[in-house]
Protein backbone atom coordinates (compact mmCIF):
# COMPACT_ATOMS: atom_id res chain seq x y z
CA UNK A 1 0.00 0.00 0.00
CA UNK A 2 1.39 3.57 -1.08
CA UNK A 3 2.71 5.34 2.34
CA UNK A 4 1.83 9.33 1.56
CA UNK A 5 3.90 10.01 4.95
CA UNK A 6 6.87 8.43 3.39
CA UNK A 7 6.41 10.46 0.25
CA UNK A 8 5.72 13.77 2.32
CA UNK A 9 8.69 13.56 4.26
CA UNK A 10 10.97 12.40 1.17
CA UNK A 11 10.25 15.76 -0.30
CA UNK A 12 13.09 18.47 0.64
CA UNK A 13 12.27 22.08 1.38
CA UNK A 14 13.71 23.29 -2.13
CA UNK A 15 10.89 20.95 -3.55
CA UNK A 16 8.27 23.04 -1.72
CA UNK A 17 10.39 26.50 -2.49
CA UNK A 18 10.19 25.43 -6.21
CA UNK A 19 6.29 24.73 -5.92
CA UNK A 20 5.64 27.54 -4.59
CA UNK A 21 7.51 30.22 -7.37
CA UNK A 22 6.40 28.13 -10.24
CA UNK A 23 2.63 28.20 -8.73
CA UNK A 24 3.16 32.08 -8.40
CA UNK A 25 4.77 33.03 -11.63
CA UNK A 26 1.70 30.90 -13.72
CA UNK A 27 -0.45 32.50 -11.76
CA UNK A 28 1.07 35.91 -12.43
CA UNK A 29 1.37 35.50 -16.19
CA UNK A 30 -2.66 34.38 -16.09
CA UNK A 31 -3.19 37.75 -14.14
CA UNK A 32 -1.35 39.67 -16.86
CA UNK A 33 -3.13 38.01 -19.67
CA UNK A 34 -6.71 38.59 -18.35
CA UNK A 35 -5.84 41.63 -18.02
CA UNK A 36 -4.29 42.54 -21.63
CA UNK A 37 -7.25 40.52 -22.95
CA UNK A 38 -9.70 42.12 -21.21
CA UNK A 39 -8.30 45.99 -22.32
CA UNK A 40 -8.24 44.64 -26.13
CA UNK A 41 -11.71 42.93 -25.71
CA UNK A 42 -13.68 44.49 -22.85
CA UNK A 43 -14.30 40.76 -21.98
CA UNK A 44 -12.72 38.58 -19.59
CA UNK A 45 -11.31 35.57 -21.23
CA UNK A 46 -11.67 33.13 -18.42
CA UNK A 47 -15.21 34.04 -17.84
CA UNK A 48 -15.61 33.77 -21.64
CA UNK A 49 -14.37 30.23 -22.04
CA UNK A 50 -16.23 28.97 -19.00
CA UNK A 51 -19.67 30.50 -20.20
CA UNK A 52 -19.12 28.74 -23.36
CA UNK A 53 -18.00 25.32 -22.12
CA UNK A 54 -19.18 24.65 -18.67
CA UNK A 55 -22.23 26.51 -19.27
CA UNK A 56 -23.96 23.65 -21.01
CA UNK A 57 -23.03 21.29 -18.38
CA UNK A 58 -23.68 23.23 -15.70
CA UNK A 59 -26.93 25.07 -16.41
CA UNK A 60 -28.14 24.04 -19.98
CA UNK A 61 -26.61 27.42 -21.56
CA UNK A 62 -24.83 30.57 -21.09
CA UNK A 63 -26.48 33.21 -19.29
CA UNK A 64 -27.35 35.76 -21.96
CA UNK A 65 -26.54 33.89 -24.62
CA UNK A 66 -27.00 34.95 -28.19
CA UNK A 67 -29.09 32.89 -30.36
CA UNK A 68 -26.90 31.61 -33.60
CA UNK A 69 -28.62 33.58 -36.23
CA UNK A 70 -27.77 36.95 -34.37
CA UNK A 71 -24.36 37.15 -35.37
CA UNK A 72 -25.45 36.70 -38.94
CA UNK A 73 -23.79 38.82 -41.19
CA UNK A 74 -25.32 40.63 -43.94
CA UNK A 75 -24.39 42.58 -47.18
CA UNK A 76 -23.44 46.19 -47.16
CA UNK A 77 -25.88 48.29 -48.89
CA UNK A 78 -23.78 51.13 -48.77
CA UNK A 79 -20.60 49.55 -49.65
CA UNK A 80 -17.57 51.16 -51.78
CA UNK A 81 -16.16 50.77 -54.59
CA UNK A 82 -12.91 48.60 -54.23
CA UNK A 83 -10.54 50.36 -57.14
CA UNK A 84 -12.03 54.11 -56.91
CA UNK A 85 -12.65 54.21 -53.13
CA UNK A 86 -11.45 51.58 -51.28
CA UNK A 87 -8.28 51.56 -53.19
CA UNK A 88 -7.27 55.03 -52.08
CA UNK A 89 -7.04 53.92 -48.48
CA UNK A 90 -3.88 51.62 -49.46
CA UNK A 91 -2.59 54.25 -51.79
CA UNK A 92 -2.53 56.74 -49.11
CA UNK A 93 -2.45 55.54 -45.81
CA UNK A 94 -1.10 51.64 -47.36
CA UNK A 95 -3.77 50.50 -44.53
CA UNK A 96 -5.69 47.40 -45.82
CA UNK A 97 -9.22 48.88 -46.21
CA UNK A 98 -11.46 45.45 -46.12
CA UNK A 99 -10.25 41.92 -44.54
CA UNK A 100 -10.18 38.73 -46.37
CA UNK A 101 -12.73 37.59 -44.48
CA UNK A 102 -14.82 40.47 -45.81
CA UNK A 103 -13.72 40.10 -49.51
CA UNK A 104 -14.05 36.62 -48.77
CA UNK A 105 -17.69 36.90 -48.57
CA UNK A 106 -18.25 39.04 -51.23
CA UNK A 107 -16.70 36.35 -53.53
CA UNK A 108 -19.11 33.51 -52.11
CA UNK A 109 -22.16 36.28 -52.84
CA UNK A 110 -20.65 36.95 -56.62
CA UNK A 111 -20.75 32.93 -57.69
CA UNK A 112 -23.73 32.69 -56.02
CA UNK A 113 -25.64 35.55 -57.57
CA UNK A 114 -23.82 35.60 -61.13
CA UNK A 115 -22.64 31.75 -61.26
CA UNK A 116 -23.83 30.17 -64.82
CA UNK A 117 -24.55 26.43 -62.84
CA UNK A 118 -23.38 23.06 -64.73
CA UNK A 119 -23.75 24.76 -68.46
CA UNK A 120 -20.84 27.35 -67.82
CA UNK A 121 -18.69 28.20 -70.83
CA UNK A 122 -15.26 29.37 -70.46
CA UNK A 123 -15.90 33.21 -69.74
CA UNK A 124 -18.07 31.68 -67.09
CA UNK A 125 -15.47 30.34 -65.48
CA UNK A 126 -12.67 32.82 -66.38
CA UNK A 127 -15.09 34.95 -63.94
CA UNK A 128 -15.86 32.49 -61.26
CA UNK A 129 -12.06 32.22 -60.78
CA UNK A 130 -11.50 36.04 -61.14
CA UNK A 131 -14.19 36.31 -58.28
CA UNK A 132 -12.27 33.32 -55.70
CA UNK A 133 -8.33 35.29 -56.24
CA UNK A 134 -7.06 37.62 -53.63
CA UNK A 135 -4.92 40.11 -55.56
CA UNK A 136 -6.55 42.49 -56.98
CA UNK A 137 -4.50 42.52 -60.07
CA UNK A 138 -5.56 38.71 -60.57
CA UNK A 139 -9.35 39.73 -60.27
CA UNK A 140 -8.81 41.85 -63.03
CA UNK A 141 -6.67 39.73 -65.78
CA UNK A 142 -9.56 37.09 -64.69
CA UNK A 143 -12.45 39.54 -65.76
CA UNK A 144 -10.05 40.66 -68.92
CA UNK A 145 -10.00 37.24 -69.94
CA UNK A 146 -13.68 36.48 -69.62
CA UNK A 147 -14.36 39.83 -72.04
CA UNK A 148 -11.73 37.85 -74.24
CA UNK A 149 -13.85 34.92 -74.95
CA UNK A 150 -17.40 36.61 -73.98
CA UNK A 151 -17.41 40.49 -75.23
CA UNK A 152 -20.79 41.03 -74.13
CA UNK A 153 -20.37 39.70 -69.82
CA UNK A 154 -21.63 42.10 -68.47
CA UNK A 155 -20.57 40.04 -65.32
CA UNK A 156 -17.05 40.84 -66.07
CA UNK A 157 -17.63 44.40 -66.91
CA UNK A 158 -18.63 44.80 -63.56
CA UNK A 159 -15.57 43.67 -61.79
CA UNK A 160 -13.69 45.85 -63.87
CA UNK A 161 -15.98 48.89 -63.12
CA UNK A 162 -15.65 47.38 -59.56
CA UNK A 163 -11.59 46.98 -59.46
CA UNK A 164 -9.74 48.93 -62.25
CA UNK A 165 -11.86 51.89 -62.57
CA UNK A 166 -9.57 54.41 -60.83
CA UNK A 167 -12.28 57.13 -60.12
CA UNK A 168 -16.25 56.72 -59.52
CA UNK A 169 -16.73 58.70 -63.00
CA UNK A 170 -14.89 55.88 -64.68
CA UNK A 171 -16.45 53.42 -62.79
CA UNK A 172 -19.58 54.77 -63.78
CA UNK A 173 -18.58 54.79 -67.99
CA UNK A 174 -18.18 51.03 -67.49
CA UNK A 175 -21.44 50.63 -65.92
CA UNK A 176 -23.10 51.95 -68.62
CA UNK A 177 -21.43 49.65 -71.23
CA UNK A 178 -22.15 46.82 -68.84
CA UNK A 179 -25.55 47.98 -68.88
CA UNK A 180 -26.27 47.87 -72.18
CA UNK A 181 -24.89 44.77 -72.63
CA UNK A 182 -26.86 42.82 -69.40
CA UNK A 183 -30.28 44.29 -71.06
CA UNK A 184 -29.38 43.20 -74.57
CA UNK A 185 -28.52 39.77 -73.37
CA UNK A 186 -31.57 39.66 -70.31
CA UNK A 187 -33.93 40.29 -73.80
CA UNK A 188 -32.19 37.83 -75.91
CA UNK A 189 -32.44 35.00 -73.09
CA UNK A 190 -36.12 35.84 -72.06
CA UNK A 191 -37.09 35.59 -76.02
CA UNK A 192 -34.92 32.20 -76.30
CA UNK A 193 -37.19 31.14 -73.18
CA UNK A 194 -34.15 30.15 -71.42
CA UNK A 195 -35.54 30.55 -67.61
CA UNK A 196 -32.38 29.65 -65.98
CA UNK A 197 -29.88 31.96 -68.00
CA UNK A 198 -32.68 34.75 -68.56
CA UNK A 199 -32.84 34.83 -64.33
CA UNK A 200 -28.67 35.08 -64.52
CA UNK A 201 -28.81 37.87 -66.55
CA UNK A 202 -31.50 39.72 -64.83
CA UNK A 203 -29.50 39.16 -61.74
CA UNK A 204 -26.81 40.83 -63.62
CA UNK A 205 -28.57 44.36 -64.74
CA UNK A 206 -30.07 44.85 -61.30
CA UNK A 207 -26.19 44.67 -59.37
CA UNK A 208 -25.28 46.63 -62.60
CA UNK A 209 -27.88 49.47 -61.83
CA UNK A 210 -27.78 49.39 -58.76
CA UNK A 211 -23.95 50.31 -58.91
CA UNK A 212 -24.81 52.95 -61.41
CA UNK A 213 -26.89 54.54 -59.39
CA UNK A 214 -24.52 54.53 -56.06
CA UNK A 215 -22.03 56.05 -58.93
CA UNK A 216 -24.47 58.80 -59.75
CA UNK A 217 -25.07 59.33 -56.02
CA UNK A 218 -21.35 60.02 -55.28
CA UNK A 219 -20.87 62.30 -58.36
CA UNK A 220 -24.10 64.10 -56.79
CA UNK A 221 -26.77 63.60 -59.28
CA UNK A 222 -29.10 62.85 -56.44
CA UNK A 223 -32.38 63.12 -58.95
CA UNK A 224 -31.33 60.08 -61.14
CA UNK A 225 -29.88 58.29 -58.08
CA UNK A 226 -33.70 58.75 -56.51
CA UNK A 227 -34.86 57.24 -59.37
CA UNK A 228 -32.81 54.60 -60.10
CA UNK A 229 -33.19 53.36 -56.48
CA UNK A 230 -37.06 53.37 -56.62
CA UNK A 231 -37.06 51.75 -59.67
CA UNK A 232 -34.67 48.98 -58.71
CA UNK A 233 -36.77 48.74 -55.45
CA UNK A 234 -40.11 48.34 -57.06
CA UNK A 235 -38.74 45.79 -60.32
CA UNK A 236 -35.59 43.83 -58.39
CA UNK A 237 -35.64 40.16 -58.33
CA UNK A 238 -36.26 38.49 -54.93
CA UNK A 239 -32.28 37.60 -54.84
CA UNK A 240 -31.54 41.50 -54.32
CA UNK A 241 -33.82 41.44 -50.90
CA UNK A 242 -30.81 40.95 -48.71
CA UNK A 243 -29.28 43.83 -50.21
CA UNK A 244 -31.69 46.44 -48.65
CA UNK A 245 -32.11 48.72 -51.28
CA UNK A 246 -34.77 50.94 -49.49
CA UNK A 247 -31.94 51.88 -47.61
CA UNK A 248 -29.78 53.62 -50.00
CA UNK A 249 -32.97 55.43 -51.19
CA UNK A 250 -33.30 56.57 -48.16
CA UNK A 251 -29.92 57.82 -47.46
CA UNK A 252 -30.47 59.45 -51.10
CA UNK A 253 -33.96 61.15 -49.97
CA UNK A 254 -31.64 62.94 -46.65
CA UNK A 255 -29.65 63.75 -48.96
CA UNK A 256 -32.33 65.83 -50.91
CA UNK A 257 -33.46 66.52 -47.55
CA UNK A 258 -36.79 65.48 -49.07
CA UNK A 259 -37.84 64.60 -45.59
CA UNK A 260 -41.59 63.81 -46.12
CA UNK A 261 -40.35 61.39 -48.68
CA UNK A 262 -38.09 60.07 -46.24
CA UNK A 263 -41.16 59.82 -43.78
CA UNK A 264 -43.26 58.09 -45.83
CA UNK A 265 -40.82 55.41 -46.81
CA UNK A 266 -39.73 54.79 -43.30
CA UNK A 267 -43.26 54.39 -42.30
CA UNK A 268 -43.91 51.48 -45.57
CA UNK A 269 -40.85 49.88 -43.76
CA UNK A 270 -41.93 50.24 -40.27
CA UNK A 271 -44.50 47.36 -39.75
CA UNK A 272 -41.96 45.22 -37.10
CA UNK A 273 -41.90 46.01 -33.08
CA UNK A 274 -38.28 45.70 -33.53
CA UNK A 275 -36.18 47.71 -35.59
CA UNK A 276 -34.43 45.68 -38.67
CA UNK A 277 -31.42 47.76 -38.99
CA UNK A 278 -29.85 50.70 -37.78
CA UNK A 279 -30.04 53.09 -41.00
CA UNK A 280 -33.68 52.60 -40.42
CA UNK A 281 -33.88 53.23 -36.62
CA UNK A 282 -31.62 56.08 -36.20
CA UNK A 283 -32.81 57.53 -39.33
CA UNK A 284 -36.58 57.69 -37.83
CA UNK A 285 -34.96 58.97 -34.82
CA UNK A 286 -33.19 61.80 -36.98
CA UNK A 287 -36.45 62.74 -38.51
CA UNK A 288 -38.34 63.39 -35.05
CA UNK A 289 -35.74 65.16 -33.66
CA UNK A 290 -34.68 67.61 -36.66
CA UNK A 291 -37.14 70.11 -35.24
CA UNK A 292 -37.86 69.18 -31.35
CA UNK A 293 -36.97 70.99 -29.27
CA UNK A 294 -35.08 70.17 -26.42
CA UNK A 295 -36.85 67.46 -24.04
CA UNK A 296 -39.54 66.66 -27.00
CA UNK A 297 -40.85 63.29 -25.69
CA UNK A 298 -41.45 61.78 -29.04
CA UNK A 299 -38.01 62.43 -30.21
CA UNK A 300 -36.43 61.08 -27.01
CA UNK A 301 -38.71 57.80 -27.20
CA UNK A 302 -37.32 57.02 -30.87
CA UNK A 303 -33.88 58.00 -29.88
CA UNK A 304 -33.85 55.94 -27.03
CA UNK A 305 -35.12 52.95 -29.07
CA UNK A 306 -32.17 53.26 -31.81
CA UNK A 307 -29.52 53.43 -29.16
CA UNK A 308 -30.98 50.27 -27.76
CA UNK A 309 -30.89 48.40 -31.04
CA UNK A 310 -27.16 49.61 -31.47
CA UNK A 311 -25.43 51.01 -28.78
CA UNK A 312 -22.45 51.73 -31.20
CA UNK A 313 -23.47 54.54 -32.91
CA UNK A 314 -24.04 57.76 -31.10
CA UNK A 315 -20.23 57.64 -30.13
CA UNK A 316 -19.60 57.73 -34.28
CA UNK A 317 -22.24 60.46 -34.69
CA UNK A 318 -21.27 62.52 -31.62
CA UNK A 319 -17.45 62.47 -33.11
CA UNK A 320 -16.19 61.00 -29.84
CA UNK A 321 -14.79 57.42 -31.91
CA UNK A 322 -12.65 58.34 -35.54
CA UNK A 323 -14.22 56.87 -38.06
CA UNK A 324 -13.18 53.87 -41.02
CA UNK A 325 -14.10 53.05 -44.01
CA UNK A 326 -17.14 50.57 -43.86
CA UNK A 327 -16.53 46.85 -44.63
CA UNK A 328 -18.37 45.34 -47.18
CA UNK A 329 -20.59 43.49 -44.89
CA UNK A 330 -22.16 44.64 -41.50
CA UNK A 331 -23.67 42.55 -38.15
CA UNK A 332 -26.18 44.26 -37.56
CA UNK A 333 -26.39 45.97 -33.57
CA UNK A 334 -22.96 45.78 -34.07
CA UNK A 335 -19.35 47.97 -34.25
CA UNK A 336 -19.38 47.55 -38.49
CA UNK A 337 -22.86 48.57 -38.57
CA UNK A 338 -22.43 51.74 -36.48
CA UNK A 339 -19.33 52.68 -38.98
CA UNK A 340 -21.32 51.72 -42.10
CA UNK A 341 -24.37 53.97 -40.72
CA UNK A 342 -21.98 57.09 -39.45
CA UNK A 343 -19.59 56.91 -42.52
CA UNK A 344 -22.94 58.21 -44.62
CA UNK A 345 -25.71 59.62 -42.65
CA UNK A 346 -23.22 61.67 -39.86
CA UNK A 347 -23.79 64.97 -42.60
CA UNK A 348 -27.45 64.31 -42.05
CA UNK A 349 -27.21 64.23 -38.19
CA UNK A 350 -25.15 67.51 -38.81
CA UNK A 351 -27.39 69.18 -40.92
CA UNK A 352 -30.56 69.07 -38.93
CA UNK A 353 -30.58 71.60 -35.94
CA UNK A 354 -30.89 70.24 -32.35
CA UNK A 355 -30.33 66.54 -33.62
CA UNK A 356 -26.83 65.95 -31.77
CA UNK A 357 -27.87 67.79 -28.58
CA UNK A 358 -30.60 65.18 -27.94
CA UNK A 359 -28.69 62.54 -29.48
CA UNK A 360 -25.73 63.47 -27.01
CA UNK A 361 -28.71 63.75 -24.16
CA UNK A 362 -30.06 60.23 -24.83
CA UNK A 363 -26.37 59.23 -24.99
CA UNK A 364 -25.41 60.05 -21.96
CA UNK A 365 -28.64 58.34 -20.10
CA UNK A 366 -27.96 55.29 -22.27
CA UNK A 367 -24.33 55.38 -20.67
CA UNK A 368 -25.32 55.78 -17.11
CA UNK A 369 -27.97 52.74 -17.46
CA UNK A 370 -24.90 50.42 -19.07
CA UNK A 371 -26.01 47.36 -19.97
CA UNK A 372 -29.75 47.85 -19.98
CA UNK A 373 -29.36 50.05 -22.84
CA UNK A 374 -27.93 47.12 -25.35
CA UNK A 375 -24.57 45.49 -25.56
CA UNK A 376 -23.75 42.40 -27.03
CA UNK A 377 -21.83 39.27 -25.73
CA UNK A 378 -18.35 38.07 -27.30
CA UNK A 379 -19.61 36.60 -30.50
CA UNK A 380 -20.96 39.85 -31.56
CA UNK A 381 -17.46 41.08 -31.51
CA UNK A 382 -15.66 38.41 -32.74
CA UNK A 383 -18.02 38.80 -35.97
CA UNK A 384 -16.92 42.14 -35.73
CA UNK A 385 -13.25 41.53 -35.50
CA UNK A 386 -13.08 39.53 -38.93
CA UNK A 387 -15.17 42.42 -40.77
CA UNK A 388 -13.51 45.29 -39.46
CA UNK A 389 -9.50 46.00 -40.49
CA UNK A 390 -7.08 46.02 -37.62
CA UNK A 391 -6.23 49.48 -37.47
CA UNK A 392 -9.66 50.08 -36.47
CA UNK A 393 -10.53 50.30 -32.35
CA UNK A 394 -13.35 47.77 -31.62
CA UNK A 395 -16.12 49.70 -30.46
CA UNK A 396 -17.27 47.51 -27.13
CA UNK A 397 -20.59 48.36 -25.13
CA UNK A 398 -21.56 48.01 -22.30
CA UNK A 399 -17.94 48.92 -21.01
CA UNK A 400 -16.52 47.51 -18.12
CA UNK A 401 -13.51 48.87 -16.37
CA UNK A 402 -11.28 46.60 -15.79
CA UNK A 403 -10.87 45.66 -12.04
CA UNK A 404 -7.95 47.84 -10.53
CA UNK A 405 -6.53 45.15 -8.04
CA UNK A 406 -5.80 42.93 -11.30
CA UNK A 407 -2.16 44.62 -12.20
CA UNK A 408 -1.55 44.32 -8.16
CA UNK A 409 -2.52 40.81 -8.20
CA UNK A 410 -0.11 40.16 -10.77
CA UNK A 411 2.44 42.00 -9.60
CA UNK A 412 2.19 40.14 -6.15
CA UNK A 413 2.52 37.08 -7.98
CA UNK A 414 5.64 38.12 -9.56
CA UNK A 415 7.21 39.39 -6.35
CA UNK A 416 6.09 35.67 -4.80
CA UNK A 417 7.83 34.05 -7.64
CA UNK A 418 11.16 36.57 -7.55
CA UNK A 419 11.49 35.04 -3.99
CA UNK A 420 11.05 31.67 -4.25
CA UNK A 421 13.35 31.95 -6.67
CA UNK A 422 16.16 33.51 -4.43
CA UNK A 423 15.28 31.56 -1.66
CA UNK A 424 15.92 28.53 -3.76
CA UNK A 425 19.30 29.90 -4.75
CA UNK A 426 20.73 31.24 -1.49
CA UNK A 427 18.82 29.26 0.98
CA UNK A 428 20.83 30.18 4.14
CA UNK A 429 20.57 33.26 3.39
CA UNK A 430 16.72 33.09 2.82
CA UNK A 431 16.68 31.03 5.91
CA UNK A 432 18.35 33.86 8.00
CA UNK A 433 16.21 36.63 6.65
CA UNK A 434 12.65 34.59 6.95
CA UNK A 435 14.37 34.24 10.89
CA UNK A 436 14.84 37.71 11.30
CA UNK A 437 11.58 38.58 10.04
CA UNK A 438 9.56 36.16 12.09
CA UNK A 439 11.34 37.74 14.79
CA UNK A 440 10.37 41.25 14.44
CA UNK A 441 6.93 40.00 13.27
CA UNK A 442 7.06 38.18 16.38
CA UNK A 443 3.19 39.26 18.18
CA UNK A 444 4.45 38.95 21.81
CA UNK A 445 6.66 41.76 21.38
CA UNK A 446 3.71 43.70 20.47
CA UNK A 447 1.88 42.90 24.35
CA UNK A 448 3.76 45.59 26.27
CA UNK A 449 2.86 48.21 23.77
CA UNK A 450 -0.74 47.28 23.83
CA UNK A 451 -0.68 47.36 27.56
CA UNK A 452 0.39 50.76 27.59
CA UNK A 453 -2.05 51.92 25.56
Amino acid sequence: MWDSSTFLGALTPKFYVALTGTSSLISGLILIFEWWYFRKYGTSFIEQVSLAQLGPWLGGGAAGAEPAGDCKVWRNPMALLRGAEYGRLWSAARRAPLTYYDMNLSAQEHQAWFGAGAGASGADEALARAWREREPAARVAGARAALALRPDCAAALLLLAEEEAGTVAEAERVLRRAWRLGDAAWRAAAAAGAAAAARREAAVLAHVKRRAAMCARRLGRLRDAARLFRELARDAPPALAPLALHENLLEVLLEQRAYADAHALLARLDDAPAPRSAALAYSAALLRARAAAPGHAPALRALRRAIAYNPHVPEYLLELRPLTLPPEHVLRRGDSEAVAYAFWHLRHWRAADGALRLLGAAWAAAERAGGRAGGRGACAQCADRELLPPHHALSVFPRRAAPALLPLGAALCAAAALLALLAHRWPAAAAAAAARAAHALDPRRLLPLLAAL
